[in-house]
């Protein structure tokens, strides 16, 4: 296998301004990859894809995750150098290289905006051509006026026909006015393009971005979720970020720069122990719903080096602790998705996805402040994955690879649905004919 890093064969100018531009070619000998940049773990799953088969993952890659924060890059060098062990775990596992990824996108500050483009049909049965006319529209959209960001993910939501909603296929109906729905998803561009900039140094080509929550969602829910609705919460390491799903389609997103390490960072400072300490009583002890349990925990403190100075704490008390950043960040989340507009997401189920979700007693506690129908996801839409890695924490790069491998069979969940297959060039002239005599 070609090797990787700095001592790898150059084969671009990383010199050059990075290309936003993204490959979507179809997958290679059936070969998809998908690397989640998190702020607490890099993780790479290259799967085999088949039609109409879930992907199979045949290569893993996991390393700590450095030089990201809050889904931003604040050192590159070390961040390359973790994408490239987490690849090269992945590739050697798996028996072949790989030249492209599709990769998570959880910072820049992602916002959600709501689109409706209209069609006069006066009166008149829609038809092929008002559709044809109304995808074209689709197509030219750049997004809201907005300095420095760029579109992420224009999702089709539905077809609208004089202000009646759920419409799947409008042709031969008669109406006014079509309306295409559209859902956009903002972020800041140079966040993406630094991201690019790093994968493009691993020597490999991006083919494409996927916002974490929405991955998640692909991996996690179940199409009666999607449906009927659901609020799928995904808490990482530094942020937090919402989906809300709505008759199939992805129709708000929105991220808290609130994580699992703002816990662990709380239980340092207050308890006076190291960070590393830190983590391991949250991950041994922990739990997000008060108790009363008098038992003690030696608490290792800072600059000791010898188990003769520890702090005896109460459990009661490191629970106290994690319970109130916990109850913090549900309660953000719940005044977002009310400022959001309580309508979309009143009644619906929330689901729980990212190495955070893990805390015991943290579906009990998001029950209490969100939504009393509350339960963990874990990726449901690929195979291979052990127990280990087929928990809710490696749900973003599961879903990673459902939307690539429904991209290449032509199903992505946020395109327009294909009534128009492509036509010949006769095909085309029949057609003008038809409409025109």
């Amino acid at each position: 296998m070609c090797p990787r890093g700095k001592n790898a064969p150059k084969t671009k100018n990383l010199h050059e301004p990075p290309t936003m531009k993204q490959s979507n070619r179809p997958l290679k000998n059936g070969i998809v990859a998908a690397l989640d940049i998190g702020s607490t773990k890099i993780c790479c799953f290259i799967a085999q894809h088949e039609d109409n088969k879930d992907p199979r993952v045949i290569g893993i890659g996991q390393q700590a995750s450095k030089g990201v924060k809050s889904g931003h890059i604040v050192d590159i060098e070390t961040l390359e150098d973790a994408i490239t062990n987490s690849i090269h775990s992945a590739e050697q596992m798996a028996g072949i290289t790989i030249d492209q990824v599709i990769v998570n996108v959880s910072g820049g500050q992602p916002r959600s905006h709501d689109l409706s483009l209209d069609i006069n049909v006066a009166g008149a049965a829609v038809t092929d051509q008002d559709l044809r006319q109304a995808i074209h529209q689709v197509s030219q959209i750049k997004g809201p006026d907005e300095s420095g960001r760029d579109i992420l993910h224009s999702i089709f939501t539905g077809y609208t026909l004089d202000g009646n909603h759920g419409i799947r296929d409008p042709r031969g109906m008669h109406g006014e006015k079509l309306s295409v729905r559209m859902h956009l998803i903002t972020s800041d561009l140079n966040t993406r393009r630094n991201l690019v900039s790093c994968i493009n140094r691993c020597h490999l080509e991006l083919s494409d971005f996927v916002l974490s929550s929405y991955a998640s969602g692909l991996a996690t829910l179940v199409d009666d979720e999607m449906d009927l609705g659901v609020t799928l919460i995904d808490m990482g390491g530094t942020t937090t970020s919402i989906a809300v799903f709505y008759d199939g389609h992805l129709v708000h997103s929105d991220v808290i720069p609130v994580g699992g390490q703002h816990v662990t960072n709380d239980i340092a400072r207050i308890l006076s122990t190291p960070v590393v300490e830190a983590e391991r009583l949250k991950t041994l002890y922990g739990h997000a719903i008060s108790t009363e349990d008098q038992s003690v925990i030696d608490v290792p403190q800072v600059g000791e080096n010898d188990d003769q100075h520890t702090h005896q704490v109460a459990h009661y008390q490191l629970v106290s602790i994690i319970r109130c950043r916990i109850e913090e960040t549900l309660e953000l989340v719940r005044d977002r998705l009310n400022d959001s507009g309580p309508e979309r997401t009143k009644g619906h189920r929330v689901v729980l996805t990212g190495g955070a979700s893990q805390l015991p007693g943290l579906s009990d506690l998001a029950s209490r402040i969100l939504n009393p129908h509350v339960r963990i996801g874990k990726p449901i839409r690929v195979t291979g994955l052990a127990d280990a890695t087929g928990g809710p924490n490696f749900a973003t790069c599961a879903g990673l690879l459902t939307y690539a491998t429904q991209v290449s069979r032509h199903a992505r969940p946020d395109k327009i649905p294909d009534f128009l297959p492509p036509q010949s060039l006769f095909g085309r002239i029949g057609y003008w004919f038809r409409e025109n005599f």
